[in-house]
């Protein structure tokens, strides 16, 4: 179905730029040129769009299982994918992610890489194509330039979070095939140059025709987030840099706290007042977030009438789960205990394990008993995100790729580390007064930490979260300490083959 006609990605770019990408969302190289070309291109808003459309397709694979979610959250104390009998098995891949033993090899390290590349090279063919635009003089050419370049430092500030050191490449028509590694300074200064010099051209409207765009907020905020984490990309701390920018986002943009923390999860939340910058996905024309299949029960299929059987992978780590208080309405957003289908009946998992003390009637569990053998019914499930009666694999629901929430913790971080703790815990007691729970009475970089992770639960930052705070290499469930050196994933080994220029990331076989 298609919903709120206004919306750039569902309207131009899934009328017009599907014509010419939706055949192959995955072909990262299909020329654009075969069908826009300079001679072709007339210079008029729809036609802008309708070429502009790729660079935003390209994001539509943020939302699956084999990309920067698992690399995020698989990788953290929150989400866990455990093999269940032969299914999630899958060589390895999922457990590796988990203990931190992740290889040049693996598929998940591949994809994120390929997903973001893929990004930046849509951006580059377009940059191009409006550039040359630019130049004839067109109007509104050079306005999309500047989107680009700060959409693809999104994709960089992914690629430097992930990665470290990677190539820096800007051009594609005359790109260099073997581009060589950049130092991940070097990468920071790209991302914060581009950003500096692109975001005053970017327009400061947050909804109609710019919504799911790179607007002026949404580049303020991966600056911010870049800044934020500057100490561990460089060495060097920029929390007073952050700081200022979050100021300008907090105190000038358009933004405020939904006062339902679920209205930015519902399957119409377009409107929510939190989203700088979002995924408009549609079921049938914007496809890629299929939340419903990654973590619900095969039986959950009538639950909610879903046209497909989930696929019984994504849980919650229990430590996690319990970490929520009874009364915090975020705790919603797990599915626990016994599960029903759509006219109230118990469902039965006909083949649960008969070491399952449930039996059959299907029960999720907190706990799950095993990483490499659990139970079928094991594990709180991810319902953050509401599931549609009647709902396709893929959700109809917007993804938030920043929300207003986050950036209120950013700035209390930023306060906290700058020495305004009463600064601080205001602004941390604005996001637990929401949730329904009593307001802290200091604010600690530990309580800070816990804190970001119950409101930002399974929205891909609890990887970079951990690490800046420098608990990633701790131990928890099925987890040993982990070595610093894979607080960066590999350099992927198809990539090492493919270019001898490319160096491979300290701990890892070359």
């Amino acid at each position: 179905k298609m919903r709120k006609p206004y919306l750039f990605l569902k309207t131009l770019c899934l009328s017009v730029a599907f014509t010419f990408v939706a055949q192959s969302c995955t072909d990262l190289e299909e020329n654009l040129y075969d069908t826009v070309t300079p001679d072709r291109f007339l210079g008029t808003p729809t036609s802008f769009a309708a070429a502009l459309g790729e660079a935003y397709t390209s994001l539509y694979g943020y939302g699956g299982n084999a990309n920067i979610f698992s690399l995020q959250e698989i990788t953290s104390d929150e989400i866990t994918v455990p093999t269940r009998g032969t299914d999630w098995a899958d060589g390895g891949n999922w457990r590796r992610l988990h203990t931190h033993e992740y290889q040049s090899e693996d598929d998940r390290v591949r994809d994120g890489w390929s997903f973001c590349f893929g990004g930046v090279s849509a951006c580059n063919r377009l940059i191009e194509l409006f550039q040359g635009q630019a130049d004839q003089g067109v109007e509104g050419a050079e306005a999309i330039v500047a989107e680009l370049r700060a959409l693809r430092g999104l994709y960089y500030y992914w690629l430097i979070d992930l990665y470290g050191n990677v190539p820096i490449v800007t051009g594609f028509a005359d790109a260099d095939p073997a581009p060589e590694t950049r130092t991940r300074t070097e990468v920071f200064d790209f991302i914060e140059d581009e950003l500096l010099a692109v975001r005053e051209q970017l327009t400061r409207e947050s909804g109609g025709a710019a919504y799911g765009r790179m607007n002026y907020w949404a580049a303020q905020t991966v600056l911010a987030k870049l800044y934020l984490n500057a100490e561990v990309y460089t060495g060097t701390p920029k929390f007073s840099e952050a700081d200022a920018v979050l100021d300008d986002i907090i105190n000038n943009g358009p933004f405020s706290l939904a006062p339902n923390f679920f209205d930015n999860f519902v399957v119409e939340n377009s409107g929510s007042p939190e989203f700088i910058m979002a995924i408009p996905y549609d079921e049938v024309f914007a496809t890629g977030f299929n939340m419903s299949m990654m973590t619900l029960h095969y039986g959950s299929q009538t639950t909610f009438n879903l046209t497909a059987q989930p696929w019984n992978g994504f849980c919650t780590v229990q430590e996690f789960y319990e970490s929520y208080e009874d009364g915090d309405v975020r705790k919603q957003g797990f599915l626990v205990g016994p599960q029903f289908d759509a006219n109230g009946n118990r469902i039965l998992d006909t083949s649960a394990e008969p070491a399952d003390p449930d039996g059959a009637p299907l029960t999720f569990t907190p706990e799950v008993n095993s990483l490499t053998a659990a139970l079928r019914q094991d594990g709180a499930r991810i319902g953050k995100w509401e599931y549609e009666d009647g709902g396709r694999d893929n959700l109809n629901n917007d993804l938030a790729i920043f929300r207003f929430a986050d950036v209120l913790l950013m700035k209390a971080e930023t306060m906290l580390r700058m020495g305004d703790a009463a600064g601080s815990l205001a602004l941390v007691n604005q996001i637990r007064d929401r949730a329904g729970v009593a307001p802290f009475t200091e604010v600690t970089l530990e309580n800070l930490l816990a804190e970001r992770g119950r409101e930002m639960f399974a929205e891909h930052t609890r990887r970079t979260d951990l690490i800046r705070f420098g608990r990633y290499n701790d131990a928890w469930w099925e987890k040993p300490v982990s070595d610093q050196t894979k607080n960066l994933f590999p350099v992927p080994r198809t990539q090492l083959d493919a270019n001898p220029n490319l160096t491979q990331n300290p701990g890892y076989a070359e």
